[in-house]
């Protein structure tokens, strides 16, 4: 192997953390060489719901989910899953999952989470003047929807807490109002919460392209190449592939679920793992959706993509290797289908995606402790998308060394 031309920065990992985080650090002056083993939004950042889910300021990790988790975990179809095959090597992230139910640890990440989600807020408004975006937004809010009023009453203290972080919702408590948002809904749900200022793109995976078409545009390169290891050096860091080497004065590791590999190769162990995610894409629109739906208590969501749906959702603990159960994909439209007056079930795409997922939900996004050139931006779980504007000016700031917006000690590594 031959060591390659030097840039100042590069990023390894191409879907929206790593695209977003190119283009900030472009912006910032660095010349900027984007890495990645298949290309532009290969994996999570292609099939994922496409939302911007600003008011998401909970983690998974709430105090008492523990009594709830082994019935959803022993159901192979249910919204939360674990393979059974998993379950010793899953073991030390549910030690950890199971640390972040503290209360103290719980309300911490509360406030960690809405503050970068108000980041991101501002960054995403910034980052789409800039590309001049806005034609691939969509602002057409978001419905969660319950069945019954003993269902709606125990969201209730969730609501109260995006109400505490200021975040703009109402709450429906009538078929009828929700069927003046989203009218061809089952009259089973009869409560909702609808959150107004909740944001779509388009489509994920054209999103993340326009970014990536803008950062070359703009000087930028993208390369594909397998990457397997980062060595520190005096001057810089050495990124090897399975090809070639490459040298850079910094590096930003943004691999989604396959980054905790990288690390690896520092010598740090992360707790990263794989949320995989389940969703059938239809061509075209059978059902007028008018918002975005979530169907809370099924573990689902319903969105427009393109000029058609994307019926998806679910969290299966599973890792990177074992095989989809796409029987989890076919639930979900099978709920859709009974949900959605007038649905068409036929001509789907189904797909499955990595989400890389920490256990007190909350991404890492700091120096590595191993080299002061290595910046970490990963483990956004389902948030990628929602965050990654504001992660990208986070990681400005580190390659900078300027002092960040927000405080970045939660997202360390080594919190762990």
């Amino acid at each position: 192997m031959t060591l390659s031309r030097h840039h100042d920065i590069i990023v390894i990992g191409a879907g929206i953390i790593g695209v977003t985080s190119a283009l900030a650090l472009q912006k910032s002056g660095h010349k900027v060489l984007l890495l990645d083993r298949k290309g532009i939004a290969a994996e999570t950042s292609r099939g994922n719901a496409g939302a911007f889910a600003f008011t998401d300021i909970e983690p998974l990790a709430t105090p008492g989910i523990m009594r709830k988790a082994p019935k959803w975990l022993l159901d192979p179809l249910g919204p939360l899953s674990l393979r059974p095959a998993y379950l010793p090597k899953i073991m030390p992230w549910m030690y950890h999952f199971w640390r972040a139910t503290a209360q103290s640890r719980y309300a911490a990440a509360v406030k960690a989470q809405s503050d970068l989600m108000h980041l991101s807020r501002q960054a995403l408004d910034r980052l789409i003047a800039s590309v001049n975006g806005e034609p691939l937004m969509r602002r057409e809010g978001q419905l969660q929807v319950y069945e019954g009023d003993a269902q709606f009453r125990a969201t209730l203290p969730s609501w109260e807490l995006r109400r505490q972080h200021g975040i703009a919702f109402n709450l429906l408590e009538s078929p009828e109002a929700i069927a003046d948002i989203q009218p061809g809904l089952h009259p089973r749900f009869t409560h909702a919460g609808f959150t107004p200022d909740w944001m779509n793109t388009v489509d994920p995976a054209q999103w993340t392209e326009f970014l990536a078409q803008h950062f070359v545009q703009s000087g930028g390169e993208i390369d594909q190449a397998d990457i397997r290891a980062l060595t520190p050096k005096l001057d810089g860091v050495e990124v090897e592939t399975t090809s070639h080497k490459v040298h850079a004065s910094q590096v930003v590791v943004a691999g989604g679920a396959w980054s905790h590999h990288l690390a690896r190769s520092l010598g740090e162990r992360i707790p990263l793992e794989t949320e995989r995610g389940y969703n059938t894409t239809f061509p075209t629109a059978s059902f007028d959706l008018r918002t975005h739906v979530t169907f809370a208590n099924h573990g689902f969501v319903v969105t427009r993509i393109g000029e058609g749906l994307r019926v998806g959702g679910a969290v299966e603990l599973g890792g990177l290797s074992l095989p989809p159960n796409y029987k989890r994909a076919e639930i979900l439209v099978e709920k859709a289908q009974s949900f959605l007056t007038g649905f068409d079930p036929s001509g789907g795409t189904q797909w499955m995606g990595f989400r890389p997922s920490m256990p007190d939900s909350l991404p890492v996004i700091a120096r590595a402790k191993k080299s002061d050139r290595v910046i970490y931006a990963f483990g956004h779980g389902h948030l990628g998308l929602t965050q990654s504007a504001g992660t990208a000016e986070l990681v400005a700031a580190l390659a900078a060394r300027r002092t960040p917006e927000i405080s970045l000690s939660p997202f360390r590594a080594d919190r762990f």
